[in-house]
């Protein structure tokens, strides 16, 4: 094969190109050149877990997500083959790719040995590309963990016609993306030894050093991108210690500090569980069987999870009686089963409440309608004290009564409370806050120049330390209601914190994410997962869409995009009224429900996060 004339390709760039295709590399001991065209050259670079049969990809740098089209979340968990469909919604490889170069190139895999070759592939858009690939095993402990592709692509002269469905403008568009990331990399030039030394003093420090002051503060992506670099870092990547602080660091001391306590995740090793958590390969739904019931029946309950144990309170019983008793399932308990824990004090019966984590094992309550209407109290319970008492808070200037409402909590001390329903049924658009590390604890209005429309039974989740994000609901829009599936964050480290659109816009009405967007939805449950994702599940939903259809939002990325999230198993057949909570950072509860006919209260299902071996 020729390279293409059209890149306008320096002679220092073919001699990285000649080093990559051209020398073992995992006879290079120490660091290799790879870096230089890989960072600077029109390299695609990807890297996938040989321990899986299937090699999903676990890293894939930029110049793949420019030349293909795809992005990073679109492929990670995925095997490369769905480069050789033409667009992402086409089932089967196309008659055009060569099938005796897809049989030596399994040949390969499977004997451990390295293929070089030509594949033609196709952008996300279906435009034809011709890659010239080397996949490069990389070996530890006499076995392959890893395969290393290296692709350059070239445009392919193949008049295939317009991609049914597709738009010929935006192929064009990608075309000339293309053709402007080849002419604009230019690489760095191999002979100059300022930045080779900038690069090869990495190595003179010591191991301890690299792991502690660099690798420690890189995300779990690049950790799994840096092991394939060369052996001196493979070997202090597969460190656990070093996997627990980058998973710190990604995640948070508290997602951490949970996940510890889960024999299971102990098992499965820091560095899996980073893999699986950021991919959701693993992801499942099933049926969980426990003891005991939670009696008498009731609907409208909250449930909240402490470390392994889930907490269910109150709950409007027959005739609309509200429930004021409280109930644990300890999930760490070799036969789980629901005990009614008999605690001092309780609150007032109600439905329509809120009920939160905070500062470990206590839990917070607020809101609600019990039998002399709205409720806009606050008591607090710790699990662990004996005996357990809750506690009422008398809070100075607190917010309207309130039912339907949506709370979360901040910094393990500060409780969130936003919207809901008022009396005669007006909706809300505040925000307070509640800080109960203070001896006298005092709500504040969090004032905001705009608010987004009025509404109820929407979420709110934490992410990114201090920020909120809410979702969906029965949103007012002048004398109507309409179920909603706007999306709005407020950063509370900011000064003057503002609601602005996800997007970035301050201005209302400014346009959601793109991607496939959950149907407009209230009464619905949002999942937190580390890393700062949003997985939005279930829901009160208009038409014929399935509620049980579960969707992720990443609010950290600079275009946040909505994706459908295709997780094998049987998800609870109900849609609405159920309540979730994540249970030891790895697996989500879902408790009750209603299917339209009746409302279910025995059935729990599980939406593991992780391998079963959690």
């Amino acid at each position: 094969m020729q390279w293409d004339s059209d890149s306008d390709l320096s002679a220092d760039e073919d001699d990285a190109a000649s080093f990559i295709f051209n020398h073992d590399l995992n006879d290079v001991d120490g660091p290799l050149p790879i870096p230089f065209p890989l960072q600077t050259a029109p390299y695609a670079f990807v890297v996938t877990d040989a321990v899986d049969p299937d090699h999903p990809i676990i890293y894939v740098n930029t110049v793949f997500e420019m030349l293909t089209g795809y992005r990073a979340e679109e492929v990670l968990g995925r095997n490369c083959r769905f480069l050789q469909c033409r667009g992402p919604f086409a089932k089967r490889r196309h008659p055009l790719v060569d099938s005796t170069v897809i049989s030596e190139i399994r040949r390969c895999l499977e004997e451990g040995v390295e293929f070089l070759g030509e594949l033609l592939n196709f952008r996300k858009d279906g435009s034809p590309l011709m890659n010239r690939l080397r996949l490069t095993p990389i070996f530890g402990d006499d076995e392959i963990t890893h395969v290393i592709g290296i692709q350059f692509f070239t445009e392919a002269n193949i008049d295939l016609g317009p991609v049914p469905g597709s738009v010929i403008k935006e192929s064009v568009k990608s075309s000339d993306r293309f053709r402007s990331v080849l002419s604009s990399l230019h690489p760095l030039p191999v002979g100059d030894r300022n930045v080779t030394r900038g690069v090869c003093g990495i190595f003179q420090m010591s191991d301890e050093v690299i792991s502690l002051k660099i690798l420690a503060r890189l995300t779990p992506r690049d950790i799994a991108s840096v092991g394939s670099v060369c052996r001196r870092l493979y070997e202090l990547t597969k460190n656990e210690d070093l996997w627990r602080m980058v998973c710190q660091n990604a995640w948070g001391s508290e997602t951490t500090r949970v996940l510890e306590t889960v024999p299971g995740a102990r098992r499965l090793g820091w560095g899996r569980l980073a893999r699986e958590l950021t991919t959701l390969e693993a992801a499942a739904w099933g049926k969980l069987t426990v003891g005991g019931a939670v009696e008498p029946s009731r609907c409208n309950f909250s449930a909240c999870a402490v470390g392994n144990r889930v907490v269910l309170f109150g709950g409007e019983g027959v005739n609309m009686q509200p429930m004021n008793d409280t109930f644990v399932l300890d999930l760490n308990s070799t036969n789980p089963e629901w005990q009614h824990v008999q605690v001092s004090s309780p609150p007032p019966g109600r439905w329509g409440h809120t009920l939160s984590c905070v500062n470990g094992s206590h839990l917070v309550l607020f809101g609600g309608c019990g039998t002399q209407g709205l409720l806009n109290d606050v008591f607090v319970l710790d699990l662990d004290a004996q005996p357990a008492t809750w506690r009422e808070i008398s809070g100075l200037a607190p917010p309207l009564p309130r039912s339907w409402h949506s709370s979360c909590t901040l910094d393990g001390t500060k409780l969130i409370v936003s919207g809901g329903c008022a009396d005669s049924g007006v909706l809300l658009s505040d925000t307070f806050l509640l800080d109960l590390s203070m001896e006298k604890p005092i709500w504040r209005e969090i004032p905001v120049a705009w608010t987004p429309p009025s509404r109820l039974g929407h979420t709110l989740s934490v992410y990114g330390g201090r920020k909120i994000l809410m979702f969906g609901g029965l949103a007012k829009s002048g004398p109507l209601r309409f179920r909603s599936s706007d999306v709005f964050m407020m950063d509370l480290s900011e000064e003057e914190p503002c609601w602005r659109c996800v997007t970035g816009s301050g201005m209302p009405g400014a346009g959601n994410p793109g991607g496939t967007a959950p149907p407009p939805r209230l009464d619905h449950v949002a999942v937190s997962l580390p890393g700062g994702r949003i997985l939005i599940f279930g829901g009160s939903v208009a038409g014929l869409h399935s509620a049980s259809q579960l969707y992720i939002l990443d609010p950290t990325d600079e275009k946040p995009t909505w994706r459908i999230l295709n997780v094998p198993g049987c998800p609870p057949r109900f849609a609405w009224g159920h309540s979730t909570c994540i249970v030891g950072g790895t697996r989500a509860i879902v408790l009750g429900g209603q299917t339209g006919e009746e409302w279910v209260l025995g059935d729990l299902h599980e939406l593991s996060l992780a391998s079963s071996a959690i």
